[in-house]
């Protein structure tokens, strides 16, 4: 069997989606020396891997997201005589002359299209159209599942369900100076709260920040400063225009975009981790701050309760006064910390790129079989 993969998006985000495509590529060249495997790329992005007997890469003229990708992308893959092509990015290629499987991460573009700025409408509308075309169909969860019923009349028995997981090199550091001196380095205090994601609407960070100004100014005051790690996404300017206009200068620190290597030592140096999103179809950031033995604050909406369990610590994310309690609590409770951070380690192992790699392989060769 000869399968296609789309990773061209890793050229362009090191969002969820890209980590996906590059955490399933390396699952997949672990546990399968029997198919045929062809990466497209970005001609001008870098080499995902070495090239291997059964897995090489090909560069592609087409851009991510191009207004005309559905014309020229199918000319391009014309003559790589695929069985299988797998589109990671939600949208195929509608004129191909193989089978396709789609990987839906979330329907939040459905759920809030007013947070959509004009160029990710213009693409995503063509969701209808990709499941309607596609010949398999993946959910990273139950909760976008039940979304595509709802929202775009998905029989469930179309999708499968395969769960993310976090990187593997996300763990508690048994070196403690490490994550110090990290701090050191980078001018950031040696206990702080952490958020990291992508500063956007749906992100949240609104709610985040409005609770931290309760515990600013309630009586016992604000804990610990907020650590912020991410780029900007669209529509980024109200959130951080919020910092200033709830006077959060001080309290608040840009970390800016962060490597797997700079995270791991944010994870383990923070104190705790809080995710306030609206909305995740899986939820990559809380299940790696579990990974590092960081306690974890999550909002309770979507697919979190499904992927995190009862490893976090839940709240109303439109409640900014319930985050603000729940900060406080896990501040306060060193029992309850004790116990986030060792349920969290244990439902974080519940979750592997090996599983995921598998699950995928039999959905390519069901299909390849029908």
């Amino acid at each position: 069997m000869h399968i296609g993969i789309d990773a061209r998006l890793t050229y362009y985000s090191q969002g969820g989606i890209s980590q996906y495509i590059t955490q399933l590529i390396r699952a997949l060249r672990e546990i399968d020396q029997e198919d045929r495997f062809t990466i497209f790329q970005n001609r001008q992005g870098p080499r995902l891997f070495e090239d291997q007997l059964n897995f090489w890469q090909r560069p592609l003229w087409t851009p991510c997201h191009f207004r005309l990708e559905q014309l020229t992308l199918p000319l391009e893959l014309a003559l790589s005589d695929l069985d299988i092509l797998h589109s990671p990015d939600f949208i195929p290629p509608f004129h191909r002359r193989c089978r396709t499987v789609i990987t839906i991460h979330d329907l939040a573009f459905l759920r809030f299209p007013k947070l959509l700025t004009e160029e990710s409408d213009r693409y995503y509308r063509q969701i209808r159209r990709a499941v309607e075309s596609a010949d398999g169909i993946i959910a990273v969860s139950q909760s976008t599942r039940r979304d595509l019923a709802e929202l775009l009349g998905v029989p469930a028995a179309r999708v499968d369900v395969i769960y993310h997981a976090a990187d593997e090199r996300f763990r508690p550091l048994q070196d403690a100076q490490a994550a110090k001196e990290f701090c050191q380095e980078h001018d950031l205090p040696e206990t702080f709260i952490l958020w990291v994601g992508m500063v956007e609407p749906r992100k949240n960070l609104e709610t985040f920040l409005k609770a931290l100004a309760i515990l600013r100014d309630s009586e016992k005051g604000l804990p610990h400063k907020l650590v912020v790690a991410g780029a900007k996404g669209w529509l980024y300017e109200s959130t951080l225009n919020l910092v200033d206009e709830l006077h959060l200068t001080n309290d608040v620190i840009l970390f800016g975009p962060a490597s797997v290597a700079d995270l791991l030592l944010l994870y383990n140096a923070a104190e705790l981790f809080v995710f306030p999103s609206l909305y995740e179809g899986f939820g990559f950031p809380p299940l790696e701050a579990m990974a590092c033995g960081t306690p974890v604050v999550s909002s309770r909406t979507s697919s979190l309760p499904e992927v995190l369990g009862e490893a976090a610590l839940y709240f109303d994310p439109l409640d900014a006064e319930a985050l603000a309690a729940a900060i406080q609590r896990v501040a306060e409770d060193a029992e309850l910390r004790k116990e986030l951070i060792q349920r969290g380690l244990e439902q974080a192992a519940k979750f592997n790129w090996k599983k995921t790699a598998e699950q995928t392989l039999a959905v390519y060769r069901r299909i390849h079989g029908q």
